[in-house]
């Protein structure tokens, strides 16, 4: 198994798909708050939509850490499970919205027990590790409020969806920032590998 010097490593290289998910993030939230007439379906194709290229971002993250495979391999992880739910909202037209947002919920609850278990082990390697740990909580906190109540009235499933992905966009800006200061630090001193 990798050692979170690995993972530092993997993550320092792909700081930048950090910056990127979190501000797609910031533009869905913006866009559940600006437009609450849009129906369930077309928020959870958005949604899909964000989904998808998240986990695009995780796969890339993980391809520029392939060398370090453990370290790699639950960032792969992360970013397959984010496509492939990504494209059943896409391809699966015939599925009710209550169906696409329980895949919401999984993806939600899975998505953040990997950065939980992620920012764990990064704990002892970086400063600004809570952040990743943050977005594992409110992305938790959101697959089981979906799990919940699955009834909630769209207006209102709309704000809560449109809230959690802007602020678990907020949280990903600041972290890519942390992450690639970081990584300049340790670049910068003696010995050390970049």
């Amino acid at each position: 198994m990798g050692t979170g010097k690995d993972l530092v490593s993997v993550l320092g290289r792909s700081w930048w798909t950090f910056l990127l998910r979190g501000l797609v993030a910031i533009a869905f939230g913006i866009l559940a708050w600006v437009c609450p007439e849009i129906s369930l379906r077309i928020l959870v194709r958005l949604f899909g939509a964000y989904v998808l290229a998240d986990g695009a971002f995780g796969v890339c993250a993980a391809a520029l850490g392939r060398k370090e495979h453990a370290a790699g391999g639950a960032l792969l992880l992360w970013g397959l499970l984010g496509v492939g739910v990504g494209i059943l909202t896409f391809f699966t037209p015939g599925v009710t919205s209550l169906a696409l947002l329980f895949y919401i919920a999984v993806w939600a609850v899975s998505t953040g027990v990997l950065e939980i278990m992620t920012a764990l082990r990064l704990r002892k390697e970086i400063r600004g590790e809570f952040l990743l740990l943050l977005c594992g909580l409110l992305s938790v906190a959101l697959g089981v409020a979906l799990m919940a109540q699955p009834a909630t009235g769209a207006l209102a499933l709309l704000w809560l969806i449109g809230s959690f992905v802007a602020a678990v966009g907020i949280l990903l800006v600041i972290l890519s920032f942390e992450v690639r200061a970081f990584r300049r630090a340790r670049s910068q001193s003696p010995g050390a590998r970049p």
